[in-house]
């Protein structure tokens, strides 16, 4: 998967470039071309010329190279690259990073960058768990990036604990998934929903739910990257998609929902419904605002259309349909019934019992059920390798039903 492929390194000044050597040597026997760009503090953590013996290209460390007159471009090397790693990536890389401050070569690349990147942090623990690098983080992540999550274990300082980077090995396999990954939707047309729905009580007040949309987004823009043609029908979010080939619809209400993938859902290859649909809506909507009163208020509610079972009695020959359940008890047993109730292909199932799970978060811990009854356990995750996931067994029914 890598024979070919054009991956550029950048090393910024961590203790953890020691270990890129052997990632290097692992990329290169695969196939791959790696050209390897250093901050100067980086050079203190290996060298150069070791680098440049392994890639057989030079280093470059600087903009200008006195020594031979020339410049390093970082606007070709943006147009040069298939992938570019970021690794080790520290603090004060990340930071450098949103705030697009360009004073060396490593930030003027990531800049100039026209393929995806991967970053992979490396810190001490205190720095890693500061809010302003798990801001920086989340931001990088919103810009497109996808962050290679750093692991507990020994750090240099002596102390235990989150911040040490990912093993070469891991790396060189998240790579090799990654362009392994990048066309099995290729031609393929998905549809998907993300997102809240809000129903009307009166002119200034509604019905709805804690999602952010997150995981529905994360579904769209990770399906876009596989080579997927998506639909995103999402509800209320502010949240923006990135792919350029996601096409998005946007819509407010549990009914507007209901035609928007009733309409759509013809010619679709997979229907992934992540939103969060209300299951009730105000019987009788009032046309002012309702005033306050000493009294309690009663409001009539009546069931919404039930968009998933909809889609499941209409569902086409060889269309994967897969829906979410989202549960607070008996949590396997509500969602193997949703599964069949609604005639669905493969379940998600979220519990909100799961610290750093559900709505709101950057991180999701789903176990996912198939219609044969396969039940594939997931471990907390963010909502970028939680959408892998889902997708990479989505692509395994899509063969099957072959």
């Amino acid at each position: 998967m890598l024979q070919g492929k054009k991956i550029i390194i950048g090393i910024t000044g961590s203790i953890a470039a020691y270990k890129i050597p052997l990632l290097v040597r692992m990329l290169i026997k695969d196939g791959a071309e790696v050209r390897i760009i250093m901050t100067p503090v980086a050079t203190h953590f290996v060298t150069p010329l070791t680098l440049s013996t392994l890639t057989n290209h030079p280093v470059v460390v600087e903009s200008f190279d006195p020594a031979h007159g020339t410049w390093n471009s970082h606007v070709e090397m943006g147009q040069w690259a298939d992938l570019m790693l970021f690794a080790p990536v520290t603090a004060n890389t990340l930071g450098k990073m949103v705030s697009g401050i360009a004073d060396n070569l490593v930030i003027t690349a990531y800049l100039s960058a026209k393929c995806p990147v991967f970053l992979a942090p490396a810190m001490d623990m205190d720095m890693y768990l500061h809010p302003s690098t798990q801001r920086n983080l989340e931001v990088l992540q919103s810009y497109g990036n996808t962050i290679i999550e750093p692991q507990t274990g020994e750090l240099a300082s002596g102390l235990s604990g989150p911040g040490r980077m990912e093993e070469p090995e891991k790396i060189h396999k998240i790579l090799k998934d990654y362009f392994s990954g990048k066309d099995s939707l290729l031609k393929k047309k998905i549809l998907i929903t993300a997102g809240p729905t809000r129903e009307k009580i009166d002119p200034v007040r509604f019905l709805s739910n804690f999602s952010s949309g997150k995981m529905g987004f994360e579904l769209a823009e990770t399906a876009a990257e596989m080579g997927a043609e998506v639909l995103l029908i999402a509800g209320p979010t502010t949240l923006q998609t990135r792919g350029s080939s996601i096409c998005r619809i946007n819509v407010t209400t549990a009914e507007e929902m209901y035609h928007a993938c009733i309409n759509h859902a013809p010619g679709q290859d997979v229907i992934i419904m992540a939103a969060a649909v209300a299951d009730y809506r105000v019987k009788e909507i009032h046309s002012v605002k309702i005033k306050k009163s000493k009294g309690n208020l009663a409001l009539e509610l009546e069931p919404t259309t039930d968009i998933l079972k909809s889609l499941g009695a209409v569902k086409e020959k060889n269309q994967l349909l897969v829906g979410f359940a989202l549960e607070t008890d008996h949590e396997l047993v509500n969602a193997q019934a949703k599964l069949k109730s609604k005639n669905l292909d493969l379940i998600v199932l979220n519990s909100l019992n799961d610290p750093g799970a559900g709505f709101g978060t950057e991180t999701n811990k789903v176990s996912i059920i198939d219609d044969q009854g396969t039940i594939y356990p997931g471990q907390l995750k963010s909502k970028k390798a939680v959408a892998q996931d889902i997708l990479a067994i989505v692509v395994k029914k899509l063969i099957d039903n072959q």
